[in-house]
């Protein structure tokens, strides 16, 4: 806690059985507890036990030791190990003078089951993340782990009324106790590399019943992440297609086992790179306090469709930022130029320049891109050549052509370039008048 800039809250280091507990009695559960016995006809015994494995199954058991000293050890040597990371910063001075006692929540896009690793140790310095994290993980022993880094689970399809109410007041509790968190603002994996429309649930959850004027305040800061390799690529352009038939659980397994094989065995024979660049690019913080005031918003006063309308901008608001934070690759820039210019074929000299180019116009526009200045070429050639292995283009020496039947992949990774287009979005409110606005930094991450 001495080190880290937002503190470990006394609410993550409660014994996990006092928080089920806590939950299980809450006047708004036990409510809603009552109004599913009644209309299912069970008893009360019956609708408390249901409401104690809804508690049980979402309750993490944060382990302070565990976080730091293992899991952050494993998220930062997977993650250097397969990427070469980068971070930039917005606005670093507005980052640091957020107030010690906000509730601070990164919302940030979901490109890939890597954001949880990338985002989780990049943030290690400065606070422990607690997620929401999907039924795809509760397996063992998974779940224990996932459980002990402070992530809490999420049955993101269920309609159940009792599990709802059982959800909504963790996360309210978990919000109005500060504990730092992290959201994928679309609720999904993207399947085709552009940002998807934003889910407001766990948005709705926090501010419902949050107090504006003597609570906490809730710090909104937007993030960006981007790869040049996503791992699941291939099988998320897949799921995208309502065509294609789904593969077996075997086949995923096969695959998946072969492609750590081989990499392996490149590894040995001192022939494998890292997957290109990865990088995270934070934005300023939105102080829930200032947006709301500056609007007159009252969450707990606002009928439920009206609140639904105020959180519904809200959460367009943060995805836009987020769109404009959106990290610059190299891999994206060379896709992007290829499917623009390079369909009847490139020149590699042609190429880099337009890429190039691309880039500078995009860093002039206010863009973060990850590569340095004076080694541009450098990190272009890579993901030139890490194209060529994925047999995206055909041709060697001078001349490239596009393989027509990687046209989707190419998509997907041109897609993931930052949206500039659009008018600029609303400045987020800042937290001190004082501390003036700085450029955007392209500075690493110093442990990276």
């Amino acid at each position: 806690n001495t080190r880290l800039n937002i503190r470990i809250r006394p609410f993550q280091l409660t014994r996990r059985q006092v928080l089920i507990e806590r939950l299980m009695y809450d006047p708004k559960v036990m409510e809603a507890m009552l109004t599913h016995a009644s209309s299912q006809g069970l008893s009360r015994e019956v609708a408390q036990a249901e409401v104690q494995r809804y508690a049980k199954e979402i309750v993490p058991a944060f382990n302070a030791y565990a976080y730091f000293r293992f899991g952050y050890w494993l998220a930062r040597r997977f993650a250097r190990l397969l990427y070469r990371v980068r971070a930039g910063f917005e606005d670093p001075q507005r980052l640091a003078d957020v107030d010690s006692r906000a509730t601070v929540v990164f919302v940030m896009n979901h490109r890939s089951n890597m954001d949880y690793v990338l985002a989780a140790f990049l943030a290690a310095e400065h606070s422990a993340l607690s997620y929401a994290v999907g039924e795809w993980a509760r397996i063992w022993p998974l779940q224990q782990l996932i459980r002990m880094m402070g992530a809490y689970f999420v049955r993101r399809r269920s309609n159940n009324p009792l599990y709802r109410a059982v959800l909504e007041r963790y996360v309210h509790m978990a919000t109005e106790e500060g504990v730092c968190q992290a959201v994928f603002l679309e609720g999904k994996l993207t399947n085709d590399g552009r940002l998807q429309p934003p889910r407001m649930g766990i948005l709705d959850y926090m501010l419902r019943d949050h107090d504006l004027s003597g609570g906490r305040d809730v710090v909104f800061i937007p993030v960006g992440i981007n790869f040049d390799r996503v791992l699941e690529d291939r099988t998320l352009l897949r799921a995208a297609d309502s065509e294609v038939e789904a593969r077996s659980l075997w086949f995923v397994l096969r695959t998946t086992l072969g492609f750590i094989g081989h990499n392996l065995w490149l590894m040995l024979r001192s022939r494998w790179s890292r997957f290109g660049f990865a990088a995270v690019h934070f934005g300023q913080p939105l102080s829930i306090q200032a947006y709301a005031s500056a609007r007159n918003i009252d969450f707990r006063q606002l009928p439920e469709e009206q609140r639904h309308s105020v959180v519904e901008g809200l959460a367009e608001t943060l995805m836009t930022h987020i769109s404009r934070l959106l990290p610059v690759l190299p891999v994206p820039l060379t896709a992007h130029v290829l499917l623009e210019q390079g369909r009847d074929g490139i020149g590699l000299n042609e190429w880099r320049i337009a890429a190039i180019q691309l880039a500078e116009q995009l860093r002039q526009q206010g863009a973060y891109v990850a590569m340095p200045p004076r080694a541009q070429a450098q990190n272009l050639d890579a993901a030139i050549r890490m194209l060529q292995l994925r047999h995206f283009v055909d041709g060697k020496g001078e001349h490239f052509t596009m393989n027509p039947e990687a046209e989707p992949l190419l998509r997907y990774y041109a897609n993931s370039l930052p949206d500039l287009s659009s008018a600029s979005p609303e400045p987020a409110q800042p937290l001190n008048e004082a501390v003036p606005a700085r450029p955007a930094a392209d500075g690493s991450h110093p442990d990276a």
